[in-house]
């Protein structure tokens, strides 16, 4: 790997003269940082731009511009706030194609993919743009003689949105989407890996009319994450990522105060019963499995095959994957892209060369597969005869790697899931309505599809699994996120007569 970028024309270019992806603040761009990152293109392995990494100072400094700018928020109309959102949405219809190509470039998945990402985080525009039912308050008239009650949801303030390589638009439209409609400033912090997503996004919400300092865009890294949990001003933190981040976050948000969500990792399980429909399964399990280059936490990773499926259905899945096109994400014949860096590559690759040590056995090896140039590749991989104990089985890979785990019966599928540490999406594939109706009821999971291999819930409802995939009791975008980024103010009031009142000692009472 060099240190050289490729122009269109192919000629190499130096590092020094790449554009500097810009942190957002109270409306301006800076660039200047005392340590810089480095964003690639995962297609070609080149540095294409450079990254601003923040300094504690400037994170405060933000979080002080967001403080400053909140109030006159609070104070906008709900009916004006909802126009921004509506206007917001009519930008991302009319040029998504332009920040899919944005993503493609910096993310690696396939331009068709990233269009996905960006329809699934309009869901919740969408959704939060009525607005003006989801902050409705309560209100009961005479609870006691001239004594009425209502309740309000007022936003808490400036929150922090720390925001995942994997989807650098949806996760970020599903976050600062609701904490800006519920009247709070936001501090973006994505992933330093392919941040201008979130630029662009912040410039939109702009172009759409939101005041200067209610969405913030500051690039970093640790530094800058842990500035924003220690900020007194911040109060709340909304996480994507891994579950030991996710468990870090958790912990240090909480002990400084803050109101947390952090959504952790995941091993999602598929599975596929004697009486499916295997060629559905089959095409369902390569989707899910491979789709993004298993960069997704809803991937499904293993397939857990009942009774005798498992042969067939393994041959289903090997002649698909023999026709599956990997390479560039921005190339229309692409199906799969590469993997965000060249680490995550190799330790994909590790737990493909790792699997026959333990007793696995590798059906097809996605190392084989031979890439021109210096992207991040690496093909699809297939291995049989998992178990819980193998590193393959344990540990969450994040890379198109699909395991098979066979077992003999419906009860012993169920156990071999809810006995799993993570618990964010698990799906079933069956014809029969009795055996569905029971896995909803049985398995401990957040989210479960019925033949819907990646159950992702639409925006009215909220997205969050169980166990080590989400720290904190509230789920993010839908109904739930309007709650995380509002507190309730509940107001009783009397009017008395003239000459009513008189002292009285004991504990009010109706």
């Amino acid at each position: 790997m060099t240190d050289t970028s490729l122009e269109a024309g192919g000629r190499a270019t130096d590092p020094a003269t790449l554009a500097v992806i810009p942190h957002l603040v109270g409306g301006r761009e800076a660039r200047e940082a005392t340590r810089m990152g480095a964003v690639h293109n995962p297609a070609t392995g080149r540095q294409t731009k450079h990254v601003p990494l923040a300094t504690a100072e400037f994170v405060h400094e933000a979080v002080r511009v967001a403080e400053a700018a909140q109030p006159g928020w609070r104070r906008t109309g709900l009916a004006k706030r909802a126009k921004v959102l509506f206007e917001l949405h009519r930008i991302l219809r009319e040029r998504g194609d332009e920040l899919a190509r944005i993503i493609t470039a910096e993310h690696g998945k396939t331009v068709p993919d990233a269009a996905g990402e960006i329809a699934r985080g309009l869901e919740n525009v969408e959704f939060c743009a009525g607005l003006l039912h989801h902050l409705k308050g309560e209100y009961s008239e005479q609870v006691a003689t001239g004594v009425d009650v209502h309740q309000v949801k007022q936003p808490l303030g400036v929150v922090a949105c720390i925001t995942p390589f994997n989807f650098p638009a949806m996760v970020p439209l599903w976050m600062v989407t609701t904490a800006i409609a519920a009247g709070n400033a936001v501090i973006l912090k994505p992933s330093e890996r392919d941040p201008s997503a979130a630029v662009w996004i912040a410039k939109a919400f702009a172009e759409s009319g939101l005041p200067d300092g209610i969405l913030n865009v500051v690039h970093g890294d640790k530094e800058a994450v842990d500035a924003l949990l220690d900020d007194p001003v911040v109060r709340a933190a909304s996480f994507v990522g891994s579950t030991p981040i996710a468990k870090y976050i958790y912990a240090r948000a909480a002990a400084n105060g803050k109101r947390v969500q952090a959504l952790g990792g995941a091993k999602n399980h598929m599975v596929v019963m004697p009486d499916a429909d295997l060629d559905a399964a089959a095409d369902a399990a390569v989707s899910a499995a491979y789709g993004s280059a298993g960069e997704r936490c809803m991937a499904v990773s293993v397939l857990v095959a009942v009774g005798d499926v498992a042969d067939p259905l393994i041959a289903k899945i090997t002649d698909r994957l023999g026709a599956l096109h990997v390479g560039d994400g921005a190339d229309p014949a692409t199906e799969m892209g590469p993997l965000i860096t060249q680490e995550a590559r190799d330790r994909v690759a590790g737990f493909v060369e790792g699997a026959p040590a333990e007793g696995a056995s590798v059906v097809v090896d996605g190392r084989q597969l031979r890439f021109d140039g210096d992207g991040f590749f690496i093909g699809p991989s297939l291995i049989d005869k998992v178990v819980p104990g193998m590193r393959v089985y344990d540990e969450e890979i994040f890379g198109p790697v699909l395991s098979i785990a066979r077992v003999a019966s419906y009860d012993e599928a169920v156990s071999l899931i809810n006995s799993n540490e993570y618990a964010n999406g698990v799906a079933i594939f069956t014809r029969d309505g009795k055996t569905a109706r029971e896995f909803e009821f049985d398995i401990e999971v957040g989210m479960v599809g019925v033949n819907v291999p990646i159950p992702v819930p639409i925006g009215a409802f909220s997205f969050g699994g169980w166990k080590n995939s989400l720290f904190g009791d509230t789920h993010i975008y839908g109904p739930e996120s309007f709650n995380f980024y509002t507190r309730r103010k509940v107001v009783t009031s009397r009017w008395p007569e003239a000459n009513e009142s008189q002292i009285s000692m004991g504990f009010p009472a109706n």
